[in-house]
């Protein structure tokens, strides 16, 4: 069994900065690629930020480019860092990782945590 544990949301002020994390519970799988993805109420889930499994690429969504940093470890840890943060920014935040199992690629999901950016 997998899962995906996230951590370091919260409440903060427009402005403010907050960092996420989330590990894997298992590391004896490969894990691919892993991102961050949010939802606010009364809309669809979107794309926040992702990385490749090296490390060395990194693909934001616009709303997002150069507030927030997407990172990982050699192991089994991203973490996202959101600087000026925005009311608009409120939504709760899942982490995502594609995770090999048995030599196929499957996607897990964290249960998500709220980050709320009050004005």
């Amino acid at each position: 069994q997998v899962q995906l544990v996230e951590s370091g949301g919260g409440l903060v002020q427009a402005g403010g900065s907050l960092r996420l994390s989330c590990v894997v519970s298992r590391r004896d799988f490969s894990i691919g690629e892993m991102g961050w993805y949010r939802q606010a109420p009364g809309k669809q889930r979107e794309l926040v930020a992702t990385i490749s499994p090296e490390g060395r690429r990194t693909r934001y969504a616009d709303s997002v480019k150069g507030r927030f940093t997407i990172s990982r470890d050699a192991s089994n840890t991203v973490s996202l860092q959101m600087d000026s943060l925005k009311s608009e920014d409120t939504a709760v935040y899942y982490c995502n990782a594609e995770i090999f199992v048995s030599g196929s690629p499957r996607d897990y999901w964290g249960q998500g945590t709220q980050v709320t950016v009050s004005s």
